[in-house]
Parts: C-alpha cells; sequence; structure tokens
C-alpha cells in the first residue's frame, strides 16, 4: 500500500467537503453458523451506500478473550476476521449500522465477555480520535487483542495504531505471548467480496 492510498480523498458536494476515510472493522462470531454469521454482516455492511469495500483478511480462529482478571463464561472458539473500507460518512452513522447489523442478526448483550452469534467493532476511522463512550476511536482495546491485530497485519502490517506503534510489530507480540489468545490461520474457510 502506497501513502496516497492512505490520502484522504476530498470531494465538494454542495459546498461542503467531505472527506473519505479509512475504516477498519473486527468481525467475530461463536455462536451457529459462524462464517456464515461474518459473510451475512460483511454482505450487510455494504448493502446500504457510503461504504467502499478495500479488502478482509484471511479468517481466524481463537479463544474467547477477556482482561486479565475477567471472567469468561463457557462458550466456544470465534471465527473472526478483519475488513477494511473507505467511506465518507460520519463514523456516527456508521455505527448506526453495524449496531442495526448486530441487532438483527439476534446480537445479545446478557452476559459480558459472553457467547455472540455477531459482533462488529469499528477499529480505527481515519485518524479521528475521540473518547465518546458510545464509539471511542481508535478501539481502546485493539492493541490488546491479538484477534484483531493479526487479521489485520494480514492486510496492512505497517499502518500505525495511533498510540501504540506499528500493527504488524503489535501482532508479533500478541502471538508471542502465547495462551489461549493465539490465532490460528483457518485457511480452509473462505469468504466472499460484497457485491
Amino acid at each position: 500500500m502506497t501513502a496516497s492510498d492512505r490520502m484522504p480523498d476530498r470531494t465538494a458536494t454542495g459546498g461542503h467537503m467531505l472527506v473519505q476515510h479509512r475504516v477498519v472493522f473486527s468481525i467475530g462470531s461463536n455462536l451457529g453458523d459462524r462464517l456464515d454469521n461474518i459473510q451475512e454482516a460483511v454482505d450487510a455492511l455494504f448493502d446500504a451506500p457510503g461504504l467502499h469495500f478495500v479488502a478482509f483478511s484471511p479468517v481466524y480462529e481463537t479463544s474467547p478473550f477477556a482482561p486479565p482478571g475477567e471472567s469468561i463464561p463457557e462458550q466456544g472458539d470465534f471465527l473472526n476476521i478483519v475488513l477494511i473500507a473507505d467511506t465518507r460518512l460520519p463514523p456516527e452513522n456508521l455505527l448506526e449500522r453495524v449496531l442495526n447489523i448486530e441487532n438483527s442478526m439476534r446480537r445479545e448483550r446478557l452476559v459480558r465477555w459472553g457467547p455472540r452469534t455477531l459482533d462488529i467493532d469499528i477499529v480505527t476511522f481515519g485518524d479521528i480520535t475521540s473518547d465518546d463512550p458510545d464509539l471511542t476511536l481508535p478501539h481502546p482495546r485493539a492493541h490488546e487483542r491479538a484477534f484483531v491485530l493479526v487479521p489485520w497485519a494480514d492486510i496492512e502490517p505497517d499502518v500505525l495504531l495511533h498510540g501504540h506503534g506499528r500493527v504488524g510489530d503489535l501482532a508479533e507480540a500478541r502471538q508471542a505471548e502465547g495462551g489461549p489468545s493465539v490465532c490460528r490461520r483457518r485457511d480452509d474457510l473462505a469468504l466472499q467480496q460484497p457485491a
């Protein structure tokens, strides 16, 4: 990826400048048909206008994760991907789209760190930083999560995660720690690009 691929694209509309942002999503599922859930989420993200597909990572499998000191309910392993897109939508509109997709796929938030049919996180939104509790950018725990970093490093290893460093280096460090958070690449599983 060249520097020009990361530059915002400014387009004038109605006297306003709309800036195109590169958005990174983390998508996971550990209930039902996990791969089908992720494919459905990818398709749904692009069903409405305003989001343009760039790339997604290979599929990875990971054990359920919680920060140290937190307990994890018994549950199956997750399938995870990272998806990259470009958009001129405001972050709030994209968050609303994500929440609507999760709700339509019966995402329940009954237990913290519990199983989910679908989990979509907005990891970064261009260079925007925000402390808004509804949408903190970049995602406040992305630098700790191998299931975000390892798939992301497959497609953008040299990108900098604000305040933490190069994604490829962060991914290597998380994988080197070993334990249950190690990501296992599933080359036997594949997704279809959105139409």
